[in-house]
């Protein structure tokens, strides 16, 4: 290929232009590279607040257990066959309502016998009032000796001695008649039952349960340390023991963070300590109109009534953690913000 001098001479021309032409560009783009300086932070507004010291109060928390304030065992008073079982398990029963029927046909055959041996012994005593009424005008005449009036008196007062015995049988065979039918002595949910029906029971033989809910007691466990330290703080004058009146109030918070709605009071408190926990035992007790609070369930409880006075509060947010303890910032006289300990 043939190439003219004459263009030669035009490409060297041109290119010292394109090469200054590329460093100025180079040049112009670093220049705007360049980050301008940005303006300086404005400072960090922050919230201040005036602590008073004042009466606050102070609560203790434990962990307790419901319990059933009466838990009641129906146990069969008599031997015999289980007829039938009338209420469903887990069912809200009432006081005086039947729960089980046990077969009463040889309860009323013995109660007939005790009320006949009744009828033949006030016979008896008929009789012998008689015998006496005839023997003691004779007596008086001597038509009869004291000797037949003295067994004429013994045989009456026998006969009225029959009758009290055989009354008494007719009442036993009346209550273990009663007995047939199982009741239920107090309100409150029934457990499922522990025998069916046909079962022969004896004496004492556990057919089932039922646990009062209203009221609902809380127990909880208070350690000989804390017991300690809180005496030690009422002696010191730190804390404030309620008055008699109001005591100690409790307040409930349930497994699912819900607080029961109802407060209750201490109503024991156990006089000695526990040997193998080393604490003594706390009950609170809770109206439960609605069956909320169920025997077992694990709850919070909470105890407020003491106070502390002239106490100082502060946020917790106010709190930090540093690299020895926790401070706070204060605002002091020169209206400067210090840090304290």
């Amino acid at each position: 290929m043939m190439v003219s001098i004459n263009s030669l001479k035009q490409n060297k021309i041109k290119f010292p232009y394109i090469f200054l032409a590329c460093v100025m560009a180079m040049l112009l783009l670093s220049a705007c590279d360049k980050k301008s300086p940005l303006p300086p932070k404005p400072p960090i507004e922050v919230s201040v607040m005036k602590i008073i010291a004042q009466d606050t109060p102070i609560d203790f928390e434990y962990v307790g257990q419901t319990q059933s304030p009466n838990e009641v065992e129906l146990r069969a008073r008599v031997a015999g066959f289980l007829d039938k079982q009338v209420y469903a398990d887990g069912q809200f029963v009432s006081a005086g309502q039947v729960m089980f029927q046990m077969d009463p046909k040889p309860f009323e055959a013995k109660l007939l016998t005790a009320k006949g041996q009744l009828a033949q012994q006030q016979a008896r005593l008929e009789v012998a009032k008689a015998t006496l009424a005839r023997v003691i005008p004779l007596a008086a005449q001597n038509a009869v000796s004291q000797q037949t009036l003295d067994t004429v008196t013994g045989d009456e007062k026998e006969a009225q001695a029959a009758v009290i015995a055989a009354m008494g049988q007719v009442q036993v065979a009346e209550l273990n008649l009663s007995y047939t039918t199982i009741i239920s002595p107090i309100s409150g949910l029934s457990r499922n039952s522990a025998l069916n029906v046909g079962a022969y029971l004896t004496v004492g033989s556990v057919l089932s349960s039922v646990s009062g809910i209203d009221p609902m007691n809380v127990n909880f466990s208070v350690s000989e340390n804390e017991l300690f330290s809180y005496r030690d703080n009422v002696a010191a004058g730190l804390l404030k023991t309620p008055t008699k009146d109001s005591g100690h109030q409790v307040q409930l918070t349930l497994a699912d963070g819900s607080v029961f709605p109802n407060m209750g009071r201490i109503s024991f408190a156990n006089p000695s300590f526990s040997k193998e926990t080393g604490t003594f035992l706390v009950r609170a007790i809770f109206k439960n109109t609605n069956g909320q609070l169920r025997p077992g369930q694990f709850v919070r409880a909470k105890v407020s009534g003491a106070s502390r006075e002239n106490a100082i509060m502060v946020p917790q947010t106010a709190v930090l953690q540093g690299a020895k303890s926790h401070f706070l910032w204060v605002i002091n006289k020169d209206n400067q913000a210090e840090q304290r300990m």
